[in-house]
């Protein structure tokens, strides 16, 4: 293992612990560390990533599961709901795995991670308030819609593929300062 994988490791999954304690924030702050590895990744040389997307899915799980172990404290419905999308991204995270195809994860999106967050969102905001059936189709469809967006770019046209991070923050930019 190389010291630049350590690196991109540890904080990976010290990035997942937050969850733990403060779930919307936590979250959103894993999901922020989930793209540190890019930086990491593109701004030292300390041996590389040998199979950066292999590596990449095992540490979603890590942070997926913590999302899952406070989901599991929710109500029954919420709580099998956040089982059931779970599942479905492993099943999807197997299927890449055995396939090596990248397209997989566009058909198996992580829509869990969206929806612990709006779920997050909206016991924070109501103060833990159980969801209406109203509330969760909302949530369910926007974190669909959101999730297959985002899977689009990066697994079915593989848009960040083309840029170094350094290269996309300056796109990102040049996208902002035009608005």
């Amino acid at each position: 293992m190389t010291l630049e994988e350590i690196i991109v490791i540890t904080v990976r999954l010290s990035g997942s612990i937050p969850v733990l304690f403060f779930p919307f924030f936590g979250s959103i702050f894993a999901i922020l560390i989930d793209l540190s590895d890019l930086f990491i990744i593109g701004n030292i040389e300390l041996g590389g990533v040998r199979n950066y997307q292999q590596l990449d899915k095992i540490l979603d799980f890590f942070y997926m599961a913590t999302f899952l172990v406070v989901s599991l404290k929710w109500s029954k419905f919420e709580r099998n709901i956040s089982i059931c999308l779970f599942l479905f991204r492993i099943f999807g995270m197997l299927l890449y795995e055995i396939t090596d195809s990248r397209i997989i994860l566009f058909y198996f999106p992580n829509i869990f991670e969206f929806w612990f967050v709006g779920v997050c969102f909206y016991r924070l905001k109501f103060k833990n308030k159980l969801l209406k059936l109203k509330s969760i189709v909302f949530i369910l469809t926007l974190a669909t819609i959101l999730k297959l967006l985002q899977e689009w770019v990066l697994h079915w046209n593989k848009f960040l593929d083309n840029y170094a991070m350094g290269d996309l923050i300056s796109v990102l930019t040049d996208i902002f300062s035009f608005l």
